[in-house]
Order: structure tokens, then sequence, then C-alpha cells
């Protein structure tokens, strides 16, 4: 052992050895001062009990206004849970009243379609829609939930105005019941589902009494839930969602048989990567560790990448191509030009996504067909594409995918590739097939704009006003290049 080890096991030994030349008296006079400071920290004084009553009292504007005005760093802190859990059951009162005013803008039953260019609840939704900034689906899916509850499920809006249930558990509630109600379960059937769920509610979390609830409607109502399923299964579907640093959420909704068979595929090939890479390992010349290649990817990073090496594949060998305003299928990457040759590493922007770092949005420039526009240098906006015709030529239809990118209604995320160019000012009242009179709305908006009373005012660069047919005006405003809709 050399002299250096030495220092330093003795300077330990030293170290650890201080306390023991302590009294005994100081030993009993820290540990106290620890357990009163431990102590003051989980005990509430009486004098905070007022917590406690707020907690206990039904939610309400009063309640609520005291709420207001307490500090909780004031409080120690088993009070300051309370108070937590005391506004968490006010947020319960305020949804119950937000559930009411929906009802009295959409009505308690959906509206019928005007006509055929038009859709149940269209005007409702769109209202709703642009008034709370949310996305059509999204309000769609706040109307039918607040009229479950406010026409249906009685005790369950009670107990969301009293706090004793969330906001989360009366969702979850409502959506799991709302199939058997519309198919026409007894009365009797649906308070007792409601009864246990809320009762279930109490001590468990919104998933757990979702998972009551199913078995419960199993039990009670056993051809309702035959329909049910048969009724899910229509509404299988895919879904792609935005997340950050990147990446997106691809979601698929299916019977449970055919999500099982797609994860069995997926899982077998990524195996079959792991098992030809340990063969190719064994069977290499020399038996260096350090020569042997190892792959650092995990099982869920291989059946990520076996998904898309299926998709891919399939768009390799695919004869039959699909077409998006006679331009084949395409991921759309807008990349600055100096970012591309390497002397800057301003992000690329993936349609219908996002931002992407500069080394990705290379390696996918390496092998793309590019398309020159130009853009103003202060906003990103897109200001030039090159010609103007009667029908929209090929090049004026990709400026106006690239300058809108979505659907220009707010809050709608439709991608501009699959959505239609419409004619702000019809052509036959005088419009002009230009930038200034033509936008990428999808078709639900596009119709809603031409029968559904809804008015909208344009301009060249991509932004719009759109007018509701209660008179309430939306602006929208210029999408740049660089940044997602």
């Amino acid at each position: 052992m050399n002299q250096t080890a030495k220092i330093s096991m003795e300077s330990e030994v030293l170290t650890s050895a201080v306390p023991v030349a302590l009294s005994s008296n100081s030993i009993m006079e820290d540990s106290q001062k620890s357990l009163a400071n431990f102590s003051e920290k989980l005990t509430a004084e009486s004098s905070e009990d007022f917590v406690l009553e707020l907690l206990r009292k039904p939610a309400g504007i009063d309640a609520l206004t005291k709420l207001i005005n307490i500090d909780p760093f004031t409080l120690s802190k088993p009070r300051r849970i309370d108070y937590l859990a005391a506004l968490e059951k006010q947020t319960g009162w305020l949804q119950a009243l937000m559930q009411t005013a929906i009802v009295a803008v959409a009505g308690d039953q959906p509206s019928e379609a005007e006509s055929m260019w038009s859709g149940v609840d269209d005007a409702e939704r769109e209202e709703v829609a642009s008034a709370l900034r949310l996305s059509p689906n999204t309000a769609q899916i706040r109307i039918d939930l607040a009229r479950t509850l406010t026409n249906h499920l009685p005790s369950t809006c009670s107990a969301l105005a009293t706090g004793e249930i969330s906001a989360a558990h009366a969702t979850v509630i409502a959506k799991e019941s709302a199939e058997i109600i519309h198919r026409g379960a007894p009365k009797s059937v649906i308070k007792e589902v409601e009864e246990k769920a809320i009762a279930h509610a109490e001590f468990h979390t919104p998933s757990q009494v979702a998972n009551k609830v199913r078995a419960t409607i199993a039990k009670l109502a056993p051809t309702e839930f035959e329909d049910a399923v048969a009724i899910a299964r229509d509404a299988r579907r895919v879904s792609l969602f935005p997340e950050s640093d990147g990446m997106c959420t691809l979601v698929a909704f299916l019977p449970a048989q055919d999500a099982q068979t797609i994860m069995l595929a997926i899982d077998k090939l990524a195996r079959i990567d792991t098992r030809d890479a340990e063969s190719n390992n064994s069977s290499s010349i020399t038996h260096n560790s350090n020569d042997l290649k190892k792959d650092p990817r995990s099982i869920d990073m291989k059946r990520a990448d076996a998904l898309t090496q299926l998709a891919s594949a399939y768009l390799s060998d695919s004869l039959n191509e699909n077409f998006n305003h006679r331009r084949t299928v395409t991921v759309n990457l807008t990349i600055y030009l100096p970012t591309l040759l390497g002397l800057a590493e301003n992000p690329g922007q993936i349609a219908g996504y996002g931002a992407i770092p500069a080394s990705v949005a290379r390696e996918l420039a390496a092998d793309a067909k590019w398309r020159r526009f130009i853009t103003d240098p202060i906003t990103g906006n897109l200001i030039d594409y090159g010609r103007q015709s009667y029908e929209p030529p090929q090049d004026l239809k990709d400026f106006l995918i690239a300058r809108d990118q979505t659907c220009r209604f707010p809050g709608c995320r439709q991608s501009a590739r699959r959505s239609d160019i419409d004619h702000v000012q019809a052509w036959d009242d005088g419009g002009k097939t230009s930038a200034d009179n033509l936008g990428v709305l999808c078709r639900r908006h596009h119709q809603l704009k031409t029968h559904g009373g809804w008015k909208l005012t344009s301009k060249s660069d991509g932004s719009c006003e759109w007018e509701s047919p209660l008179g309430r005006k939306y602006f929208v405003p210029p999408r740049p290049v660089n940044e997602v809709a």
C-alpha cells in the first residue's frame, strides 16, 4: 500500500472518531433538536385547522374565495397537502359549471344537418372550438361529454359540483357509460353503474374507475356491452401526434386481436435482428471482445425500427402510388441553404411536425428532391412562387401548401397536403386564382365556409379572419415556414 493510501485511510479514521469524544449530553441535545425540527415539519398547528374546514366544506364560491387568500407557503407541509386537495375540489365545481355552459351554447341535443353539405353539430362545434381555442375534434368531445353528464348522469354532476369526485373521474364515468346510454339501457342500470362508479372514485384513480365501470356494464348490461364492442370496432383508426425533441407518437386504436398481431410481427422482426447480430458476432474470426460490434439498441428501440422498416418496405415496393395535389407521397422538409451546406446550424422544419436538429435535416436532405421558395427575411413568410393562371398551376399549389402548412380554420391542424385549395372569393363572383385569394382548407371547414354561414377574408401572406354566424371574429396569423402551425 502506498503512502497516499495510508494517509487517506488515517484521515477517514480520525474524522469518524471525532464524535466519540463528545459528551453524552451534547449528543442528547443534538438529537432532541433534530427530532424537534423533524416534528415541526411533519405536524400542523391547531391554528391551521381552518384549512381542514375548507377541505370539508362543499365546493363553491365561499370556499374558493377563502382559499384564494391563503399563501400555501406559510402553511405546514401537512396543511399544504390539504390546501392542494381543497383546490382540486373547487376545480370540480368549476368544471360542473363548464358542462352547463357548453350545453347552453351547443344545445342539450345534437343539431340536425341543415343540408347535404353540413353535418351534425357543425355550427355549434366550431363556435365552441373557436371560443375555447380547441381543435374541432376536441370541442366535439367536450360537447358530447357535457350532454352525457347533464342529460343522463345527474348523480355524477352533483358529485362533481360538490367536489366529491374530480373532473377526471367524471370524464371517465361519462365516456364509459355513453355507449350503453345511447343504446337505450334501462335507467335503473345506468343509475347503478353511476352509483358504483362514484363510490369507487373515493379511493381510486380515474383509470381504475374506468375499469370498474366497464366491469359493471359487462355484468349488468351484457347485450349493450356486446353492441358497444361492435361499435368500437368501427372506430378503429391510426393517429399521429407531434412530440418534443424531434419525435412523434403514433397511436393505433385497434381490436385487441389485431393489435396483438401487429405487436407479434414487429417483436419477431426485432428479435430476428437481435439473433442475426449475435450470430454475426459469434462467427467473427477474431475472438478479441474489442473487435466485436455490439448493437447498442434496446429491444424497444428495435421494435420501433421494425415498424418503420415494414412501412418503408411497402412504400418502396408499392406500384399504386397515392397522390396529394398531384404530388406523390412525400415528407416535406424546409431547411435554410446555409444550414444545408453546413455553414449554419438552424433547425429544419418538417411539415405537419415542426423543428428538427440541423444534423437530422441534412441527413434527410441528402437523398431529396428540392424546390426553391423565396421568403421575407424578417418574418419568414413566403412571398413569391412564380406565376398565376386560371386553375391553380402546380407551382401555385406547392406554394400554398408550403405557405399555409395546415387548414386555415382556427385550431385546425389538418395537413395542407390532405386539404382542399379554396377560392376565398368564388371564381364565379369575380375571385382571382392568386395567392391573395387562395388558401388551404380541410374538407369540413371548406364546406362550412361555403354552406355553413362562416365568412372569410384573406391576405397574400396567408393570414385571414373568420366571422362566425353569430358575428364573432377570429384572426389567424400567417405561418412562417420556419415554425410549425
